[in-house]
This record gives structure tokens, sequence and C-alpha cells, in this order.
């Protein structure tokens, strides 16, 4: 009698973790903090902001100051070494529609379709995190319904790039903060702009929430999805002192844990730049959103 050949399928093969294929976060010797810091050796705050900030691991975004974005981001991510680096893709047509303070992005949605693909060629198979789109999700209230529709499209457009061509980044769709939407609300929105397709959502970019609370919304974001949940990460940059009810650069915040993996999340990660300007508001009336202030990065350090 024959014998019947049983012929087990393999598993497919599973994405490497980038934090797996690497030895820490990178610290980027550019960032906004790192360039002052040394142009300023003789500014007395200049030892404070390098210890504590500039030699810290801190995002680099990018948009529509970036220049051509797939050299852009490959450039970056190439020179990272060993190291994780840590991107933000902010370029959404409309942004911080309601908001006000970081407008720009895309001029159109297929300007942003094609800009998004070339940000995620840009990294390959490189190991790298991403946060997409600060805000974009949680920014609706100002909107029509043919404006959300328009844009959760590009963002699950996002999602799909991600996924198809750069295989060893974590992704993470932007969440909003935990005082801003209900999270129910949210997972929904979450669900629909195509977070399945990548590692998980991030909670508190820009913004001052302490991680306690910050991990019960992702916890509720994650109970409100149906059938699966989501890894998460925490913007703890600023986020020392709690929040006190402003968002733009408002006074006696403090940094936060530096970035690392777990405490609460998947990830700490500094996203927002400890320093840069929410915007011409605040204690920083004269400086425009991103752009590096020595004084906000003091105050930070001291929780002034």
């Amino acid at each position: 009698m024959a014998l019947l050949a049983v012929v087990v399928a393999a598993p497919a093969a599973q994405a490497a973790s980038p934090v797996g294929m690497t030895d820490g976060f990178y610290v980027d010797p550019d960032s906004n903090p790192a360039v002052w810091v040394r142009e300023h050796a003789g500014d007395g705050r200049q030892a404070a902001i390098k210890a504590n900030i500039s030699t810290k691991p801190i995002a680099r975004w990018f948009g529509n100051w970036s220049g051509d974005i797939k050299t852009s981001v490959s450039g970056y991510v190439n020179k990272t070494g060993t190291k994780l680096p840590v991107l933000v893709a902010y370029n959404i047509p409309g942004r911080d529609a309601c908001g006000g303070h970081s407008g720009g992005g895309a001029g159109t949605p297929a300007a942003y379709r094609a800009w998004i693909s070339a940000f995620a060629a840009g990294i390959g198979s490189r190991p790298a995190v991403v946060v997409i789109e600060p805000d974009s999700l949680a920014d609706f209230n100002c909107m029509d319904s043919a404006k959300i529709a328009e844009r959760t499209a590009m963002i699950k457009y996002a999602t799909e790039q991600f996924k198809a061509k750069a295989p060893n980044t974590w992704a993470y769709l932007d969440a909003g903060n935990a005082q801003w939407v209900p999270a129910d609300t949210m997972a929904g929105r979450l669900d629909a702009a195509g977070v399945r397709n990548v590692r998980g959502f991030s909670i508190n970019v820009s913004n001052y929430h302490t991680t306690a609370v910050s991990t019960a919304y992702g916890n509720a974001v994650n109970g409100s999805f149906s059938g699966f949940t989501k890894p998460y990460v925490i913007d703890t940059s600023r986020n020392g002192n709690g929040h006190n009810g402003e968002w733009c650069n408002p006074g006696g915040r403090k940094l936060g844990t530096p970035a690392r993996t777990g405490g609460g999340a998947e990830m700490l990660l500094w996203v927002k730049v400890p320093g840069d300007s929410d915007g011409r508001c605040g204690k920083a009336p004269g400086v425009d959103a991103g752009k590096f202030d020595p004084q906000l990065a003091f105050d930070l350090i001291y929780g002034y």
C-alpha cells in the first residue's frame, strides 16, 4: 500500500522586530536642541540642555520642509547604524485644520499619497519606528464629513504603504491624547484608518498628560476595538508634571521619562522635540511652531 505524504505548510515568515534588530534608540546629532547646543557653548543654559535634552533619543519630524522625501528619509535611517530611529510623518493636507498653529501639509490627496509612499520606500527594509500624522484623527471637529472621509482614506493608504514597503518598521497611527476624543470614538476612527495594517497607535504626541493617564486611555481604546487589540506608544517628552489644561507652550511643565521600551505602553518615546515651540502662544508668543527656543527647553528641565 502506498504511503501518503503529509505536507505541513511552514508558517508565513514574520517581519523582524525593529527593537530586536537594534541596540537602543538613535540620538540625533542634528536635532534642533543638539544644533543649538553646538552653536551656543557660551550660553549659561547650554550645559543643562546638553545633559538633559540634546543627548537623549528624540524623534525626527518630516514634512513639506524636508525636500525630496525618499532621499531625506533614506539618508536619515542610513546613518543611524545599529540604533533604532524614530520618525514622524507630518504632511497630511489641511494639517492642524482646527488648531491652526501648525498648518500646511501636502497640497492635494494625490500629492500626499505620492509623498507617503516615497516616505515608506525611503525606509525600505531598515528597522524604524514611525508615528503617522499626529493629531490627524483627532482634529475632526471643524471638518465636514467629506473632508473626514478624504483624510481617513489618505491615512489608510499610508498604512498600506508601510505594510508593503517598510516590513521592519513599527508604524503607529496617532490617536490624539487622553482628553481629546472619547476612547470608543477614537477606536472607530483608528480602525477605519487602517490601524490593523500597522503595529499600533500613538498617544499624547506634543501633549502633557501623564503616562498613567495616557496608559488608561490606551487601554480604553484597546477595549473598544472589536475583536482585536493593538500595542501603543506614549509621548513622554513633556509630561513630567502632567497637563494643566493648556496645550500651547504652557508654563510649569517638565520633561518626562526618556525613550525606553515598556513603562505601561509598548514604548515611551520623546516624539515632540523638547524646546520646540507649539506656536506663537503661551510662553513663546514670538516663536513659530516647530522652532527651537532655548528658554522653553531650559524651563522643561526644571519644571518652570
